[in-house]
């Protein structure tokens, strides 16, 4: 038994949950995102709650069950509060700016890193080493702050590089004389 797919997902006050098949789409205050679930479970709208439940005891089923259920709890605190991800920045002359649609980022390299932010996600620099990555998907939020990550991942030595907001970086130490 699934103890996360058990519980039944609440719908907030002002957001609506709509079944067609095995797609659900929920609306709130931040935007519209859909969900197609598999075969394997089943998805019922009652009132202000949604409940998944697994059809059949298969293990594909079981293991679905409470994927799907947490699938759809994402989709409801996607459009009511939204997901965030924060980076920083550590090195000496490292930065990072907004331009329009686009972040710039000064890494070290020999050019500056143009980065188009695509569309349904927002990216601020409150400072010149913090990055804030914010949206409803966070699919595509998380995808987004790996590949500003990618740019410059931190150095093993002396922590160079962008990192997650409280990640710890596993220092090594340098060679000796």
């Amino acid at each position: 038994m699934s103890r996360i797919g058990k519980k039944p997902v609440e719908l907030p006050s002002g957001v609506s949950a709509s079944l067609s098949g095995q797609t659900i789409e929920v609306k709130g205050p931040k935007g519209t995102l859909s969900f197609n679930a598999t075969d394997d479970v089943t998805i019922t709208i009652d009132g202000n709650t949604v409940s998944v439940d697994p059809r059949g005891k298969s293990k594909r089923a079981l293991q679905q069950w409470g994927m799907s259920r947490t699938m759809v709890a994402n989709l409801v605190t996607g459009v009511t509060e939204g997901f965030k991800k924060e980076l920083e920045i550590q090195g000496v002359g490292y930065r990072a700016q907004m331009q329009g649609n686009t972040l710039k980022l000064n890494l070290g390299l020999s050019h500056d890193v143009d980065f188009t932010v695509p569309a349904g996600v927002s990216v601020t620099c409150p400072k010149p080493t913090e990055i804030v990555v914010e949206g409803i998907d966070p699919q595509l939020v998380g995808q987004v702050a790996a590949n500003i990550r990618e740019w410059r991942a931190p150095e093993p030595y002396k922590g160079k590089g962008i990192r997650y907001k409280g990640e710890f970086i596993f220092r090594k130490e340098g060679k000796k004389k």
